[in-house]
């Protein structure tokens, strides 16, 4: 298992990512006793069959992790959502021609109040990870909280940054500042 929420949501987006997506959202949703995740991608998406499978802890293509014999992101996001009193919901399709949709989305929530429920974790080093994954893509992540609203786009991020042309988080400076901007966000009231 995880060791915080966000663990396990890291794991999630970069399937996302993993899956070729173009564009990736994350919208998180947290009150005083309830988390809500929704990460949903524009990727290759999964047939019935293989949604079915992606929930069974020993299956994995051999596709993306040759070496791999179990998958473990989805299997555990159900556990603990099930173990806690949380819900969850994943849904895929597949390209089926220029004018059809593909991707996944992947829908989750925690009771924070819930004794067994993992600690919700370092939320700016979650949305650090994920915006610098390498590639071209583009990651949207919307946040709110009784404290907070803000909406991220990793696209003006570069251009902020001045990374437009490279489109990569490349140097420690570059980081630094990244890392400094979301604990802002974090911490605005």
């Amino acid at each position: 298992m995880h060791y915080t929420l966000c663990d396990m949501f890291s794991d999630l987006t970069q399937n996302a990512f993993e899956a070729g997506s173009k564009q990736i959202t994350v919208v998180f949703t947290e009150s005083d006793a309830y988390l809500s995740v929704t990460i949903e991608d524009t990727g290759k998406g999964m047939s019935a069959e293989q949604l079915l499978k992606a929930t069974d802890p020993f299956y994995t293509d051999g596709i993306k992790h040759p070496l791999r014999r179990i998958g473990l992101g989805i299997p555990f996001l159900i556990q603990t959502a099930e173990s806690t009193g949380g819900t969850w919901h994943i849904s895929s399709e597949t390209d089926g021609g220029p004018d059809k949709r593909s991707g996944t989305r992947v829908e989750c929530g925690f009771d924070l109040k819930n004794i067994d429920t993992p600690p919700v974790g370092d939320v700016s080093g979650y949305f650090a990870h994920i915006l610098t994954f390498d590639g071209e893509y583009e990651m949207i992540i919307e946040r709110s909280s009784p404290l907070l609203s803000y909406t991220v786009r990793r696209s003006e991020l570069l251009d902020a940054l001045g990374l437009t042309e490279t489109g990569r988080f490349e140097d420690a400076n570059a980081l630094a500042l990244l890392a400094q901007y979301l604990d802002e966000c974090e911490t605005a009231n």
